[in-house]
């Protein structure tokens, strides 16, 4: 395994880091304890769940990963052998906490919970799972125009940021982080924590994959000269890029095929490069998904590549791709793809 920095924390993360979302629904709690027992045998030292989790959200799954993730700790006595990462829930689902906004009272909540559920004392990694104002995420970018009071953002930052000062003054949590956020947000958070001398965030966990560069080329700026590196969920763009869904296929069980709702990746042009990406890794004898971890992998601003799997076997394969490197030769076919498919969902 190789490990990566988190921000300016001194934690040394597992370049390949464990998603946990699919425990609770997809996945049987006995089935999420052989996962995390591979990983960390495997040197996989970084964990990421929410309190949401499991996915598709609901009120009946609602905080079970965590839970599944806490009688793991329990009964293996494995506390200390991971960096955890968790997240509150931004607005907008009623079954958590009425569907209120991030604010100071409501992350002690959310952080008391959690705690209870994980069966542990502190968090590593204590990050907000969206922004309270919104943002171009999930699908949002395209008819995306922000609007709202800046004065009443940054108040609720700054409010956060002390709030954030007392839980780890109490050691309930070491680091924060923010997630499927903006420029903008980003510079504020580091704005506001170097002017109050508040806690700094550590890390920036947005959707990244070889057909979802919206990352590119601000944030990886600001990841890389700002110390605050990129967590990258959906590093297999929800695993569209193995070819599964070509064509409007849903595999029994499959993530696309329980969620109720459209997802907005599942587009013609979606297809198109699902197809130029496969056709690209067989020319050189890659397996579609590892080619597309290694590329994530490869990035300099990324801190850790967040896997999601449903089976051991894909488990397994995502874990090896720490162990390959793309030649040029690879390298200029992913670019030179992006020309073409730049933003196909």
């Amino acid at each position: 395994m190789q490990y990566r920095k988190l921000g300016r924390t001194g934690l040394d993360v597992s370049l390949i880091g464990l998603g946990t979302m699919t425990w609770g629904f997809q996945n049987t709690e006995a089935e999420g304890r052989e996962q995390m027992d591979y990983a960390v045998g495997q040197g996989i030292n970084f964990f990421d769940t929410a309190e949401m989790y499991a996915i598709p959200p609901t009120v009946d799954t609602y905080g079970t990963t965590e839970n599944i993730i806490g009688s793991w700790f329990a009964s293996r006595k494995a506390r200390d052998q991971v960096i955890l990462a968790t997240k509150i829930t931004g607005p907008g689902n009623s079954w958590i906490r009425d569907g209120s906004a991030i604010t100071g009272s409501s992350i002690k909540q959310a952080l008391e919970d959690s705690l209870q559920r994980l069966q542990t004392d502190y968090i590593d990694l204590y990050q907000l799972h969206w922004p309270n104002r919104g943002a171009y995420h999930f699908g949002k970018q395209w008819g995306f125009q922000p609007k709202f009071d800046a004065a009443a953002v940054e108040a609720n930052f700054i409010e956060v940021l002390e709030t954030c000062q007392q839980l780890i003054t109490e050691g309930k949590i070491r680091h924060i982080g923010v997630s499927n956020e903006t420029a903008w947000g980003v510079m504020k958070w580091l704005q506001l924590s170097d002017k109050f001398s508040l806690p700094r965030i550590a890390s920036i966990q947005n959707e990244y994959s070889v057909m979802c560069r919206q990352f590119e080329p601000d944030l990886n700026e600001i990841a890389v000269h700002e110390d605050c590196g990129l967590l990258a969920w959906s590093p297999l763009t929800r695993g569209i890029i193995s070819g599964k869904y070509l064509d409007g296929a849903r595999p029994e069980g499959a993530r696309l095929t329980i969620t109720k709702s459209k997802d907005h990746r599942a587009r013609t042009q979606t297809d198109d490069a699902t197809r130029a990406y496969i056709a690209l890794a067989k020319q050189h004898d890659l397996d579609v998904c590892q080619m597309a971890l290694a590329y994530v992998n490869s990035r300099p601003f990324v801190s850790s590549t967040l896997i999601g799997a449903t089976s051991m076997a894909q488990l397994k394969s995502n874990i090896d791709s720490i162990d390959l490197q793309l030649d040029d030769e690879v390298l200029s076919g992913i670019e030179a793809l992006r020309e073409l498919h730049p933003m196909p969902f």
